[in-house]
């Protein structure tokens, strides 16, 4: 695994484990899903770029990679605030979707020239 590889895979467990401490409560566990979704997503679909079949197929997976990094900040955020006593964590988890989601950018960007 490469370096963006294995941040994407701390980023999904680091999720997991982060929302085992929120209230479980119907909005929050039907949120959890949604975010446990997109933020595997994310290293899910890096992955795939990497293993693609040509340059439009890789374009192609790192906007989906890229996407998945946009809707988990949107579920964190949507948590933070329903959960304001867990804003310092889960705001730790904004700030490294939003740190992939420009990784991610950049790679696009290249790619896309």
């Amino acid at each position: 695994m490469n370096e963006l590889e294995n941040r994407c895979l701390q980023f999904a467990i680091d999720i997991r484990l982060r929302l085992k401490v929120l209230p479980r409560n119907t909005s929050n566990t039907e949120d959890f899903k949604q975010v446990v979704r997109s933020s595997g997503s994310i290293g899910a679909n890096y992955i795939e770029a990497n293993e693609s079949l040509g340059d439009k197929d890789k374009l192609f997976r790192m906007r989906i990679a890229r996407k998945e990094a946009k809707e988990t900040i949107y579920w964190l955020t949507i948590l933070k605030n329903t959960n304001p006593d867990f804003d310092n964590e889960l705001q730790d988890l904004v700030s490294e979707a939003d740190e992939l989601k420009k990784i991610i950018s950049a790679i696009i960007k290249k790619l896309d020239h």
